[in-house]
């Protein structure tokens, strides 16, 4: 009987989770004296601006993309909306330069990165279909600036820039998933592998 248990793939997938991610790494009680570095309140900042980003977001969405330019509540949530993108991108370009510093690769964590750099590129495209997405006139000379550039790759057959309702849906719906999706696996990633050493740690490590 526990030999068929443990064939069914919900059994399978369970251990391996359990195995690579025990509730001691989930949810850790205590880390490392080097955690202790203002890099990694940049990577926390990143997270909590992305919320922040979210939840704004959802409020703008409720009534229509034009409601923000003549409500006064609507400019405040559309301020704290740009705002906290402002936070988030530098927050995320600090935290990603400072661990390419850190070389954050070593030790097996390449996926690491990788998920982080990723989460950096899906955040500009998401930047970009926000600021074409304003039904303003900024929005109308940035997409027809771009529309040029983005045709001449061949890009511009899936990718309309001119497309309000195109952009948009990227913006709400496809991209902000894409974003907070590889966040959790970035997190995931960190949880599993651990956060990279110092250099002089890695020596003594491989010293030892």
């Amino acid at each position: 009987m526990s030999t068929d248990i443990e064939r069914q793939w919900t059994s399978r997938i369970r251990h391996s989770v359990v195995d690579k991610l025990p509730p001691d790494k989930l949810l850790p009680d205590t880390q490392p004296a080097y955690v202790a570095s203002w890099i990694y309140v940049f990577g926390v900042t990143t997270m909590a601006a992305l919320a922040v980003v979210i939840a704004t977001g959802c409020i703008l969405a409720l009534d229509g993309p034009q409601w923000w330019h003549s409500s006064t509540l609507g400019h405040y949530i559309n301020s704290m909306h740009l705002w906290s993108v402002e936070i988030f991108f530098f927050a995320m370009v600090v935290h990603l330069w400072g661990k390419f510093s850190m070389a954050a690769w070593r030790g097996g964590r390449s996926m690491t990165w990788v998920t982080g750099a990723v989460t950096f590129l899906a955040s500009i495209l998401a930047g970009f279909t926000g600021y074409v997405s304003q039904t303003n006139f900024d929005s109308q000379w940035i997409a027809t600036q771009a529309k040029d550039g983005i045709n001449s790759t061949g890009g511009g057959a899936f990718f309309n820039v001119l497309n309000l309702g195109q952009m948009l849906m990227w913006h709400i719906v496809l991209l902000p998933i894409a974003a907070v999706v590889l966040t959790g696996l970035h997190v995931v990633m960190v949880r599993i592998r651990g956060v990279v050493p110092p250099f002089e740690d890695t020596k003594t490590e491989v010293a030892a």
